[in-house]
């Protein structure tokens, strides 16, 4: 579908960098736990890893409820408002967290901040509108780069802060630097509302109208949903891997693993360069085949941290990949329905995350990393053979 140029000034470089740093560290607002688990668990008197895990299932189920009922509403209302108020109000659930005495009450925190956190979805959108057609991909690679780096960065912070002092900190510091990043950003965008005409029922309703009209968004919904329950499980449990022995490495030791994963970062210019070119195939390809690989070393990691290393590089590469093509060209189908269709697929997305999470935890419980490992590589597995079924059959040129 062809579109016309936008009618406002181009976004300036320094206006991009803004919004991913803050989608940065509006997503990162649900990763901070997850180096964290063991020491949490500790801390809350927790029996089990599972029960730990929930906490970062109840994340991903906040956002993923967000990005379904509230992420739509951007398709109504004046959004440099709402991206103000959805900031702060993340900022509330990062600090009940930073006070809780208790699992529940940290599972409240967290829900909360997870809901509201989905302001990060809220601004790729608002970039991939304001950006020119010819530069739509850079711009949302660029603005996927900064949240991409909020979520691998969120663990090494989190480490680093936890060690200097305890896990509370981490939440702490994520709320006061959330509303400072609230108030620069409200002062730097363009105010911008664009109404679809439609009322809040109908509007969630067209969501699903979207999926019925659109086979290419059904496809590249359904990888992004197997893409990002690999991710999750890896990030779920490496902690609890990584934290025992022959490791028992520290929070900060383990916070840093994610540094490692921050390399994959760079694949989201790329490939949303690509997806400019009409490459996307192609990187879908490279990007399913590459997480095969990854999960095959992922399997060896309890016996040689280099291999850990390569293989957390390939998956977190490789991700990204697929989620970056996939998000340039669901933005292409229809220009007035971006919040919405970015709703529809975020939310399929992190509900495979949510269940990469709670199974990977579970499987960790009963089978060890073993377990783990064979629920990364069958959702690789089940990615390659949709893609093979249905990619040639779905045209992607929209």
């Amino acid at each position: 579908m062809q579109e016309a140029s936008p009618s406002h000034p181009p976004l300036s470089r320094w206006l991009v960098l803004l919004m991913a740093i803050t989608t940065g560290l509006a997503v990162a607002s649900n990763y901070y736990a997850q180096p964290l688990l063991h020491t949490i668990a500790e801390s809350l008197d927790l029996s089990s890893f599972a029960q730990a895990g929930i906490i970062v299932t109840v994340a991903q189920m906040g956002f993923a409820l967000g990005l379904l009922f509230l992420v739509p509403l951007g398709d109504l209302f004046e959004q440099r408002r709402m991206i103000l108020i959805m900031m702060l109000l993340t900022a509330i659930g990062l600090l009940i967290s930073a006070n809780a005495v208790g699992l529940p009450m940290l599972l409240v925190g967290t829900a909360i901040t997870g809901t509201f956190s989905v302001v990060a979805q809220v601004l790729v959108p608002f970039a991939a509108t304001m950006a020119t057609p010819e530069e739509r991909g850079k711009v949302v690679g660029t603005v996927m780069s900064g949240l991409l780096l909020g979520i691998l960065l969120a663990r090494a912070v989190a480490g680093a802060l936890s060690t200097l002092g305890n896990w509370r900190t981490v939440y702490w510091v994520a709320a006061m630097l959330m509303l400072v990043n609230a108030i620069v950003l409200y002062r730097a965008l363009p105010s911008h509302r664009r109404s679809a005409g439609l009322s809040y029922a109908r509007l969630l309703i067209s969501i699903a109208e979207l999926f019925v009209r659109y086979p290419l968004y059904r496809l590249r919904t359904a990888l992004g949903f197997l893409s990002f329950g690999m991710f999750s499980a890896f990030w779920t449990s490496i902690a609890f891997l990584l934290s025992a022995p022959p490791f028992g490495f520290s929070d900060a030791t383990i916070g840093l693993f994610s540094l490692a994963g921050a390399v994959g970062a760079l694949a989201t210019r790329q490939a949303g360069k690509l997806a400019d070119l009409g490459q996307s195939r192609l990187t879908t390809w490279l990007g399913l085949t590459i997480l095969v690989v990854a999960w095959g070393l992922l399997g060896a990691a309890p016996y040689q941290v280099v291999v850990l290393l390569v293989g957390i590089v390939l998956l977190d590469l490789a991700s990204q990949a697929v989620h970056v093509t996939n998000m340039h060209l669901i933005y292409s189908l229809d220009s007035g329905a971006r919040n919405r269709l970015n709703a529809g697929y975020m939310t399929s997305y992190f509900l495979g995350g949510a269940l990469g999470s709670v199974s990977s935890a579970a499987l960790f419980d009963r089978f060890g990393w073993s377990g783990v490992v064979g629920l990364g590589l069958a959702m690789a597995l089940t990615a390659c053979v949709l893609w093979s079924a249905y990619g040639r059959r779905v045209p992607h040129d929209a």
